[in-house]
């Protein structure tokens, strides 16, 4: 098995860190692919690299020189503040254009393997009746999951005329030690007992622990099977949201308060706020299935979801006792 040094882009963000301590946990050799240059002396497992600003233009080779294979994790993510005039633009710019010079990038300097992180959002925002499978036809809604299918596709297209070995791997929500955004705010919520308009929620929601993720993540790495592959990627059982909220409450040792307000009470008061979309996650069914992945590699989840969850709750406690030791 090749075990040649790895770079990863986006390695200061929440699965970028986990990947790095994966890898340098497994003797690997990893060189991060910075923004700017760290602020601190690297860790002795591995270097750093700064590159600047991801998009078309940006020097890669000389992060290149000896790598063996790339896990790129760096993109344009979801913007809560939009202020660019041309939203979809700015994420082309980004997660297109910069996928595709990297993987240029990649050839020129002999690289055998790239690993992209996508999203299940190429797939749409959600589910009916069955889960996403791998051979469903892309169908993005906003312009982050556009951007991804592009750069699927602008990857793919390389690979075509090159033999670059290219892996694309689509999660759904990723949760677990330093998680942010929804899933966090959840987690306070619950924490502070606060009450929350979710009894009557009976969707079904698929979720990764990060932990999971990038066990998957640096199988792709090396494993033959992996070349040329798309792969969904969950914990395997998915979850209400109202099951969520109660699965957090008990890891925390409280009790849940949910309240039975409708679905149709909760859309209305979504539209009327002007958080109809968010409303509609909150409700929907989003649910992949990961059997692909499973049988392609051989691989399956390392830890459960009870486990995953438990922590992230250590992690929560810890950092809201500590936060100057937060990640």
């Amino acid at each position: 098995m090749t075990r040649g040094l790895v770079m990863v882009t986006g390695a200061t963000g929440f699965v970028g860190r986990a990947v790095t301590a994966a890898l340098v946990a497994d003797r690997r050799a990893v060189r991060r692919a910075l923004r700017t240059p760290a602020k601190h002396p690297p860790h002795a497992g591995f270097s750093d690299v700064a590159t600047g600003e991801l998009d078309g233009r940006t020097p890669w080779d000389a992060a290149l020189e000896g790598v063996d294979a790339v896990v790129h994790l760096a993109a344009r993510v979801h913007v809560l503040d939009e202020r660019a005039a041309d939203p979809l633009a700015e994420f082309r710019r980004v997660n297109v254009d910069g996928t595709r010079a990297l993987a240029q990038a990649c050839v020129r300097n002999g690289v055998r393997r790239m690993v992209f992180v996508s999203t299940v959002k190429v797939h749409g925002e959600a589910t009916h009746g069955r889960p996403f499978t791998e051979a469903d036809q892309p169908a993005p809604e906003d312009p982050y999951g556009v951007s991804k299918m592009e750069a699927e596709a602008a990857l793919h297209a390389v690979a075509r005329d090159t033999g670059l070995e290219v892996v694309v791997v689509r999660p759904p929500l990723v949760y677990g030690p330093g998680v942010g955004a929804n899933f966090l705010a959840l987690l306070r919520a619950v924490d502070r007992g606060l009450p929350l308009p979710l009894a009557a929620v009976r969707n079904r929601r698929s979720l990764v622990y990060v932990g999971n993720l990038v066990d998957a993540l640096v199988r792709c790495i090396d494993h033959p099977a992996a070349a040329g592959g798309t792969f969904l990627v969950d914990d395997g059982v998915p979850v209400s949201t109202a099951d969520l909220a109660r699965e957090i409450a008990r890891a925390l040792g409280r009790s849940a308060r949910l309240l039975p307000v409708p679905a149709r009470w909760l859309r209305l008061a979504g539209t009327l706020t002007g958080r109809g979309a968010a409303v509609d996650r909150l409700l929907s069914d989003l649910e992949v299935d990961g059997s692909a992945l499973r049988r392609a590699l051989g691989w399956a989840p390392p830890w459960t979801f009870a486990q995953g969850l438990a922590d992230t709750v250590t992690w929560y406690r810890r950092d809201r006792a500590n936060p100057s030791e937060s990640p």
